[in-house]
């Protein structure tokens, strides 16, 4: 098993709250994350047919089965649970007795709201993190071929084939999840809609473009993207507020949770074909931008980073909100450094006042630069936040 940085994180919430939600993707290692911090305590999967009728017929009497608290896997798919966990949950006066895994934030977070706000803690448990690939020694030296494989432990750890694991993958994802969200009828066209964001990745996300080119309108648009966020296959990012006199965009940018995902939904197989392709630049930036954001939530921290661009074109990839500061980061796939990398930063600083910042590039040496920036190469890039 591969360690997971959100280990702390959970076992901290554990001792806080009487119950706590890991919620993720599928295949996200959601479970046995769980299972091996709570060794102890009783596991059931609701994804199970039996298992779930049960729960379904008789909640009291399922729930007695777990007399000293237990591991719901999949919990979403029985919501009549949750009003009965609130009564024992009411009763109980220990901490972390129910451990509840979901990967449908939106059904799970409905009945969260309704019956145990207050009692449950969240972890968000998203793929793998560079450095827990580094750790255990299985991170490719190509970040090309990270970019192809992603980071899911199923590849990772037990070396599925990525480009048969990624279409099956997406293939279950629109045939079972979209269907459980949203009564989506034509999956057809939402297949299609899937291909058009990954034709996006890092880009600002036009609803308008889209809905023209599907042929449905804004309001199915932004639907769609609703549940591919809470069904943690995109990540929209946001642009940081601060004006500076400066006319700002307000659409978000788009991003993959997984870049493996965008790669088989792009029709990339190979390396060769990537390193050519026309979008590897914005895959590269999705990679160290999603690997940011693993480890901030693995962590438990709010969101914060975000982007800043203005309406002229001037653009920093990355703004990580730090308490009172903010943080600038430039994002460079070359391997090789050259003064353009470092134009973003120093627009930034002129603009702001804000000297240094960070790049993170696909090259393999980190350096300090006289100007203040701190070079970090690709697998390196989390080190921002120590």
């Amino acid at each position: 098993m591969i360690e997971r940085e959100a280990n702390e994180e959970l076992k901290i919430l554990a001792k806080n709250f009487k119950a706590v939600a890991v919620i993720g993707p599928r295949q996200s290692g959601k479970t046995t994350l769980c299972r091996a911090i709570f060794p102890e305590k009783k596991y059931v999967s609701l994804e199970n047919p039996d298992t779930r009728l049960y729960a379904r017929e008789d909640p009291r009497g399922f729930l007695r089965e777990f007399p000293e608290g237990g591991i719901l896997d999949e919990i979403q798919q029985v919501p009549e649970l949750f009003s009965y966990l609130q009564q024992i949950l009411d009763e109980s006066k220990s901490p972390g007795q129910f451990i509840l895994t979901g990967s449908n934030n939106f059904l799970l977070q409905e009945n969260i709201t309704q019956s145990l706000a207050g009692r449950i803690g969240y972890l968000q448990l998203l793929p793998l993190t560079i450095d827990e690939l580094n750790t255990a020694k299985l991170l490719p030296i190509d970040p090309n071929q990270c970019l192809l494989t992603g980071f899911y432990p199923a590849i990772a750890d037990q070396k599925a084939d990525p480009i048969r694991w990624h279409t099956n993958y997406l293939k279950t994802y629109v045939e079972r999840d979209v269907r459980q969200i949203k009564n989506i009828l034509n999956l057809a066209v939402f297949e299609k809609f899937l291909r058009l964001c990954a034709g996006r990745v890092g880009q600002l996300l036009n609803a308008n473009n889209l809905a023209v080119e599907l042929g449905v309108d804004n309001k199915t648009i932004n639907s769609w993207l609703g549940v591919l966020e809470t069904s943690f296959i995109i990540i929209m990012l946001r642009p940081h507020h601060q004006n500076f006199n400066k006319r700002i965009v307000k659409m978000p940018k788009l991003y993959f949770t997984d870049t493996g995902l965008a790669c088989s939904l792009l029709g990339i197989k190979n390396t060769l074909q990537l390193e050519t392709h026309p979008l590897r630049g914005n895959l590269f930036e999705n990679m160290i931008l999603a690997d940011l954001w693993k480890n901030r939530l693995n962590k438990g921290k709010e969101n914060e980073l975000f982007f800043w661009r203005d309406n002229t074109g001037n653009e920093l990839d990355l703004l990580w909100e730090k308490e009172n500061q903010l943080i600038p980061v430039e994002i460079k796939s070359g391997k090789t450094i050259n003064s353009e990398f470092f134009k973003g930063l120093k627009y930034w600083e002129k603009l702001s006042g804000i000297p240094n910042g960070y790049l993170i590039y696909g090259g393999e040496s980190s350096q300090n630069r006289s100007s203040g920036a701190t070079v970090l190469p690709w697998n390196e890039g989390a080190n921002i936040f120590r």
